[in-house]
């Protein structure tokens, strides 16, 4: 095996949350996509609930680094906003599957304490970044009609976050940029 043990079964567990649901795969699935025996995976993660924090973590970080990448960089705001659109595009790959998060708020009953927290921080993460791109796109013009950039943040969450639910329901891509063309067509 290439990469190390835990980070195959992180990487198997987020492709089977993200097609499947968080209650639609098992350590047993697990076991079979990566090859070890089910008590082997136990070993790097003790139970379901630990598995999901951690993966929600990883994701909330690696995100992170790519807002970081995109409010560090020269681009305009609307420029940003297209970038962190599309991360939320491609995450849905064919439309067969969801951004991790999304795939995880649809589950957040079965989820440990601890999984809940990194999706809240996730999502307030998201938030102040999109919250600070609506004010530069105020500011530098490149987003018509900004009227409360914390709202405007609020709604373009929801917009990309039901967009993908739908385009899944479907699986249809499309529905992900027909529902966001409208918010696209703002941006200069």
């Amino acid at each position: 095996m290439t990469k190390d043990t835990k980070t195959a079964l992180l990487d198997a567990a987020e492709r089977a949350v993200r097609s499947r649901g968080f209650d639609g795969f098992s350590y047993a699935d697990l076991s079979e996509d990566v090859g070890i025996r089910k008590a082997s995976i136990h070993y790097h993660f003790a139970t379901k609930a630990e598995l999901s924090a951690a993966l929600m973590k990883r994701y909330r970080e690696t995100l992170q680094s790519a807002c970081e990448e995109i409010e560090g960089s020269s681009l305009k705001a609307a420029e940003q906003l297209s970038k962190l659109i599309e991360i939320y595009r491609l995450a849905m790959s064919e439309g067969d599957s969801l951004c991790l998060c999304v795939a995880f708020i649809g589950s957040r009953e079965s989820l440990s304490p601890a999984a809940i927290g990194e999706i809240t921080e996730f999502r307030k993460m998201v938030l102040n970044v999109l919250t600070r791109i609506f004010e530069r796109g105020r500011g530098d013009g490149s987003i018509s009609n900004v009227q409360d950039p914390r709202k405007e943040a609020q709604a373009a969450l929801s917009l990309m976050e039901g967009a993908q639910l739908s385009a899944r329901a479907q699986e249809e891509p499309a529905v992900f940029d027909n529902a966001l063309a409208l918010l696209l067509g703002r941006l200069s």
